[in-house]
């Protein structure tokens, strides 16, 4: 692949893996995300920001967002200004762009809310219930109204994606690894609760395999799934992270967010069928290197515990 390749949102957890992916497969990458310092800063909701990053593209792959629910719930309208507003003016400048790049949107297992049915496909029908969700909705209206003008787009749709560090601290499993790492109280809000845990690594290959389809001309798939297709519930994370780790850490249960889907298993079929993908990294795989990494980060901290 000899493609210059824009990744926004470069700074977060799937950009940062997906730019070394794409580099490893011979792209040149150009960086955009809000958090960068330098020629790589930029704010998505700033056209002439996303302009000046795109130009010479021969493809765009769109992370920036604000990509927490809870983050969408404490402000919307930044949620849905960066999210919806963000991917317009990445689309405004792919269709006036000379090289009119392909487009790659990254959207979310939210679209569903709870589906009707599980494992969910990608033709179950949306119905979000958080503005994340709802933000991640008409993102993928956008990509549909683009592609009938002309742009080569389409949309991924992810699901708890994990396996760094350096990862958001609060979010479900690098909170487990971490606690289960320092023996600590894990707190699962809504044991019941069940997902779809996808390592990193898979699904900066599954994007990147993506992206080779479209680099070669081909056209763009309808919105592709890149989940493990298992589903396994916040008690059994729990329990599993500290059996991995083999410390006295212990689980304090605690009612579920009003605002949170409650089940979610997809179905990875399509990516299989349309880009030869399959999830190699188990939950088990992951979850252990994720402890080990923390562990080695968190010596002091872990040698103190030990003392006290």
């Amino acid at each position: 692949m000899n493609d210059r390749i824009l990744v926004t949102g470069s700074s977060g957890l799937v950009g940062s893996a997906l730019s070394v992916a794409l580099a490893s497969r011979g792209a040149t990458i150009k960086h955009l995300d809000i958090a960068a310092s330098g020629r790589d800063h930029g704010d998505v909701r700033q056209l002439d920001h996303v302009r000046q990053a795109a130009e010479g593209c021969d493809g765009i792959v769109h992370l920036a967002a604000v990509s927490r629910v809870i983050w969408g719930e404490r402000d919307p309208e930044f949620c849905w200004a960066t999210n919806v507003d963000g991917l317009r003016n990445v689309l405004e400048v792919a269709s006036s762009a000379p090289k009119r790049p392909w487009v790659i949107f990254a959207s979310s297992r939210e679209v569903y809310g709870q589906p009707e049915k599980l494992p969910a496909d990608e033709d179950c029908p949306p119905r979000p219930v958080n503005i994340y969700g709802r933000s991640k909705v008409e993102g993928e209206r956008l990509i549909e109204v683009a592609r009938t003008r002309g742009i080569r787009a389409c949309t991924v749709r992810l699901s708890n994606v994990f396996g760094r560090t350096s990862d958001h601290a609060d979010r479900v499993v690098p909170a487990f690894a971490r606690g289960a790492a320092l023996g600590q109280e894990l707190r699962v809000d809504g044991a019941a609760h069940m997902f779809d845990f996808t390592h990193i690594d898979d699904v900066a290959n599954g994007i990147a395999t993506l992206a080779r389809l479209l680099a070669s001309g081909q056209a763009p798939p309808p919105p592709i799934h890149l989940v493990s297709g298992t589903p396994t519930t916040l008690d059994r994370l729990a329990k599993l992270a500290i059996q991995l780790a083999g410390t006295e850490a212990t689980i304090r249960y605690a009612p579920p967010r009003n605002f949170d889907v409650a089940r979610f298993v997809g179905s990875n079929r399509r990516a299989r069928t349309l880009l030869g993908w399959t999830p190699r990294v188990s939950l088990e795989e992951g979850l252990t290197t994720l402890i080990q990494a923390f562990r080695r980060a968190l010596e002091p901290s872990i040698a103190h515990e030990a003392a006290t």
